[in-house]
């Protein structure tokens, strides 16, 4: 049976094995040696960008459409059954060209018809002329025979200009799309009979948001990529609307891009990026490197082996650079890399592997 003197003996060796484990480990922490700790500071190493005057462009990125110069819907203004049609699916044609003809006979024969009135009404109107110098009968009556030559002649014209109606010209150069109509059918006003495109130059049709409105220009210049093309096009603002979208507070704005070889179609999604502010011969900083705080900004220099906080003002950014009206001047080393280990006075050495600012642009 266990009694109270064999447990508590069981205790103590127990806590003597403890002991005798746990005091080699405890004793190191517990000398003089250990108590006295000094400790050694690590000099952060770090890249610099050298603040120089440059030139820096804002730059909006935002969507637009490719769109045809010209554009229209090939549709007649007469009816009446197709001849013959004159062009070819996807084809370029020229300003003027011949492209659909519907049957005119009957209107050239009412022309023939409307000829011979006018002719017949000429001589009676001459006859009536010569009655007239010779006073046989008065003025009144030869206006009579002179208003019915008139009359005529504006009923043949009115027959030449449906006789032109029934020819289907190419109201600009351009290539011709797909065909809906066949030879032998019958047309009418509402028949679409194809599309007509100019494709060199196209436009760009893109908006910005308002608060760019009072920085665009006609001549403003943009570059552009579509879908499934690596180019970067360029194209130059021509027309600006002249008021705000209400719905979407944005401004609309069209340019024009050069398309000789016809890869712009039209219709196609566009990345524009344009240049909204410049500056000349400014200083500029990677924009790593600018720290917001409360009331303003600053930048960390490199200054004696410490980094130095110095407040700034910006003012234009890029996509990677922001531009410095106050604050710093040009020669200084700005700290580009462990922009959140940094404190004021810190000492710091500089990385000589490359500037991060280059690296940055």
């Amino acid at each position: 049976m266990l009694t109270v003197k064999n447990w508590g003996l069981g205790l103590a060796i127990a806590l003597g094995v403890i002991a005798a484990l746990a005091v080699p480990k405890i004793l190191p922490l517990l000398s003089d040696d250990a108590a006295v700790t000094t400790t050694t500071s690590t000099v952060l190493r770090v890249k610099v960008h050298e603040v120089t005057a440059t030139d820096l462009a804002e730059r909006l990125a935002t969507i637009g459409t490719v769109r045809a110069n010209e554009e229209v819907d090939l549709v007649s203004e007469t009816s009446g059954k197709i001849s013959a049609i004159h062009f070819d699916e996807g084809a370029a044609v020229v300003k003027g060209q011949l492209l659909l003809k519907i049957d005119d006979s009957e209107i050239v024969a009412e022309r023939q018809r409307a000829v011979h009135r006018v002719e017949l009404a000429e001589r009676a109107e001459a006859r009536q002329q010569q009655l007239l110098d010779d006073g046989v009968i008065s003025s009144e009556t030869y206006d009579v025979a002179l208003g019915e030559v008139n009359v005529l002649k504006a009923e043949l014209q009115l027959i030449e200009a449906q006789l032109l109606k029934t020819e289907i010209r190419a109201p600009f150069g351009g290539v011709i799309g797909l065909r809906w109509v066949s030879p032998g059918s019958y047309l009418s006003s509402q028949t679409r009979i194809a599309s007509l495109q100019d494709l060199d130059p196209v436009k760009i049709d893109f908006s910005v948001p308002e608060r760019y409105s009072g920085l665009m220009r006609i001549g403003n210049e943009i570059t552009f990529t579509v879908e499934g093309i690596e180019t970067e096009f360029v194209g130059t603002v021509y027309a600006i609307e002249p008021s705000v979208d209400a719905t979407s507070r944005s401004l609309r704005m069209r340019a024009r891009s050069p398309n000789a070889d016809g890869a712009l179609l039209p219709g196609t999604f566009a990345n524009v990026d344009l240049a909204v502010r410049t500056a000349s011969g400014t200083l500029a900083v990677p924009a790593i490197a600018v720290i917001p705080e409360l009331g303003g900004k600053k930048v960390f220099v490199y200054q004696d082996g410490t980094a130095v906080p110095k407040t700034v003002t910006t003012g234009i950014r890029s996509d990677r650079e922001v531009e410095i009206t106050s604050g710093l001047e040009e020669g200084d080393l700005v700290i580009t890399t462990g922009i959140l280990q940094l404190q004021p006075g810190i000492e710091v050495e500089l990385d000589e592997t490359g500037d991060a600012g280059a690296e940055a642009r």
